[in-house]
């Protein structure tokens, strides 16, 4: 296979385990760069894997439902490999403060549904860097931490 046909196949694995229906920590270890940089606008960009796994078990600790799934074939080309999804969950967990714009208490029983667009860059077979451009005014909105116009 070539070098893009195999980073397809990395990012497919940590779509599927790390932003799934479940989540298997452990792929993080497994798939990501000891440094690896995940930013998307609605949070506070993380790095390393145990800020990383640190974000996602709070994440899923408050959207206990939450995945999110591809929406089209991934687009690779060098290092870099793109993917469209779109996911959410409902906030029936604890309170959640790691939206930029502002804190959850908890279980609002509120559900968010949206979509975006990410780009990972790998390097050596490990994911260097997640940054992803998130329909983030349509998640705020529909969890109340943002107003509709």
């Amino acid at each position: 296979m070539s070098k893009e046909e195999d980073n397809k196949v990395i990012v497919g694995r940590w779509f599927t385990d790390f932003w799934g229906k479940t989540c298997n920590l452990g792929i993080v270890d497994e798939l990501a760069a000891p440094d690896m940089l995940l930013q998307y606008s609605l949070h506070e960009p993380r790095r390393g894997h145990q800020d990383i796994k640190a974000f996602m078990t709070d994440f899923r600790e408050a959207f206990p439902d939450l995945q999110f799934w591809g929406t089209a074939d991934l687009i690779a080309e060098d290092d870099c490999v793109v993917g469209r999804w779109e996911g959410g969950g409902t906030h029936t967990g604890p309170a959640f403060s790691d939206f930029l714009i502002g804190s959850l208490p908890a279980a609002t029983g509120r559900k968010m549904h949206f979509t975006g667009t990410t780009v990972l860059r790998l390097g050596n077979g490990r994911i260097l860097e997640e940054i992803g451009l998130d329909d983030g005014v349509t998640a705020l909105t529909q969890l109340g931490l943002l107003k509709a116009a």
